[in-house]
């Protein structure tokens, strides 16, 4: 756990704990609200085809879709528990990995 907490920069086992519902919260709600976030856009199973190549292209969307949803909620959830300055800074460290980091400059 002081690993953990070494390599975060954190000090207590609270924001640890904090950090872990943060992380869990949002990879659940990522996958819960991706559903509506297509339909909205107008993409929902009924558009595709019934084969095996037309639930391969919806459930494929859905996972690029869930990346967006993951990195704003991230952020959000990290906010309303106090941990925004941390989220963010993880948020760009992973984005940056990702080869996104002119974005965030």
């Amino acid at each position: 756990m002081n690993k953990l907490k070494q390599r975060w920069g954190i000090s207590s086992n609270w924001q640890i704990l904090i950090i872990f519902i943060v992380f869990g919260l949002t990879g659940s709600s990522s996958l819960f609200l991706t559903k509506p976030v297509l339909e909205f856009i107008g993409f929902n199973r009924m558009n595709f085809s019934s084969d095996l190549f037309g639930a391969f292209s919806y459930y494929a969307l859905r996972l690029l879709m869930i990346f967006p949803v993951y990195q704003v909620l991230l952020v959000a959830y990290g906010w309303l528990f106090g941990q925004f300055r941390f989220f963010w800074q993880f948020e760009k460290n992973m984005l940056s990995r990702m080869g996104f980091g002119r974005i965030l400059k």
